[in-house]
């Protein structure tokens, strides 16, 4: 889709064809079929790209709930865009922000934030939607109209504007904050290298770092050691910086790298979001060592992934009075069964030496319903042990038993795996 194509799509005529796509058959098989219809009821209308952002809304609601159906996007906008909820909370936290009174806060908050590669304007909307005003850059002329139609669909560009330019020649003076969002995928995939992105993270760093406060988004696994090299400075900015680890339900999506005036009093943070409950945040515990190493408990717990990522699982155990059975693998284990949102609880019910031959035989003897392989600090390749184990395909539909899980991990150079069920 081409800008030309979008701004047709933009119009009375777009919009009526726009709209009986959403009420067609997009599926893969029907697309043909709708795509020769809506031809035949719409001559002249742009049929192609009507039939692309409907297809883009319903994959997009997963992102963006309700909003998906009034909001437009290309390919690469969704792909990098960021989870309502997760901008939701980041929203929150720049209103705490620029709205509290404190005599920190140059300019004031009517500046607005400065908001360089704004994409589709997914972080602009949650923002505008918590009070604060500000104004995009994007350099794609045809994500940048996006960026403007989803703030127009969603009714919210009287306190936020787009326009079209390149992030590192925008000047953040006299602006309240600035919040960056670099690519980090090419046409061969996601990058990996913070130096790769684009723009480069010490570039938009360097940038960022001009303004009073600053928040830049990053990939959640961006190297640790880049962040801080054994101080609490971080390298890249020569300035202390806060980076949070974000999961929603359960998985972590993306994280954060925050500072001057929004960075906190602690250098990293895991945050587990849940829709319809608060937020849950873990930071560092001053004082507290590494985990006891001892021989594995009753339970069984795998900390959220941002908790790893934060290099948290120490105060996760603490937690729940739980140690490690491997220094170097972050599953906690504990005789008592705590309660906790920053982590899955399992009851232990068996602790083999691995063996496929010797698994085979146990699982075939409790038949159970479901089998779930989770691992850590593994090579097996879960989709072939759960062929070998007679559970690829349909073979375990038949099955009737309870619910089996299988963690794959090792203790010292010894493969293990652990049988357990969830804890409830």
């Amino acid at each position: 889709m081409d800008l030309q194509a979008f701004r047709d799509l933009l119009t009375p005529a777009g919009q009526a064809v726009l709209a009986a796509a959403a009420g067609s058959d997009l599926s893969e098989s029907g697309l043909l079929t709708t795509a020769t219809r809506l031809r035949e009821e719409h001559p002249g209308g742009p049929v192609a790209a009507a039939l692309t952002q409907a297809r883009l809304r319903v994959r997009a609601r997963a992102k963006f709930g309700a909003d998906a159906d009034a909001m437009y996007f290309t390919q690469a906008g969704l792909e990098q865009s960021t989870r309502a909820g997760v901008a939701a909370h980041r929203a929150r936290r720049f209103a705490a922000y620029l709205h509290e009174d404190s005599p920190d806060v140059h300019p004031p908050a009517s500046a607005g934030v400065l908001d360089l590669g704004c994409g589709i304007g997914a972080d602009l909307i949650a923002r505008a939607r918590a009070g604060c005003t500000g104004e995009g850059v994007e350099r794609d002329p045809l994500t940048a109209e996006v960026a403007r139609a989803n703030l127009a669909a969603l009714e919210l560009d009287d306190l936020a504007s787009v326009r079209l330019g390149d992030a590192l020649d925008a000047d953040p003076a006299g602006r309240a904050a600035v919040f960056a969002d670099p690519g980090r995928r090419t046409a061969r995939g996601r990058v990996f290298d913070p130096r790769s992105y684009e723009p480069p993270l010490d570039d938009v760093l360097a940038l960022a770092s001009r303004a009073p406060a600053a928040c830049v988004k990053v990939a959640p696994g961006i190297p640790y050691e880049a962040l801080w090299d054994g101080g609490d400075g971080a390298p890249l900015t020569g300035a202390p910086v806060e980076a949070e680890w974000i999961s929603e339900g359960g998985e972590v999506k993306e994280a954060a790298l925050w500072l001057g005036g929004l960075a906190g009093d602690v250098r990293r943070r895991a945050t587990l979001l849940t829709p319809g409950a608060p937020a849950v945040t873990l930071t560092p515990e001053p004082g507290l060592g590494e985990p006891e190493v001892r021989p594995w408990g009753r339970f069984l717990y795998e900390p959220d992934g941002a908790v790893i990522r934060a290099h948290l699982v120490a105060e996760a155990a603490a937690r729940v009075g739980g140690w490690l059975a491997d220094p170097r693998i972050a599953y906690v284990t504990s005789d008592t069964l705590a309660p906790t949102p920053l982590a899955a609880a399992y009851e232990i019910e068996d602790v083999l030496p691995f063996s496929v031959k010797r698994l085979r035989a146990e699982l075939r003897r409790r038949a159970p319903g479901t089998l779930t392989i989770k691992k850590r600090g593994s090579a097996v390749d879960i989709d072939r042990l759960r062929r070998d184990l007679g559970f690829g395909g349909r073979s375990g539909a038949r099955r009737t038993g309870g619910e089996l899980v299988l963690l794959l991990t090792r203790v010292g150079r010894d493969p293990v795996a652990l049988l357990a069920s969830p804890a409830r």
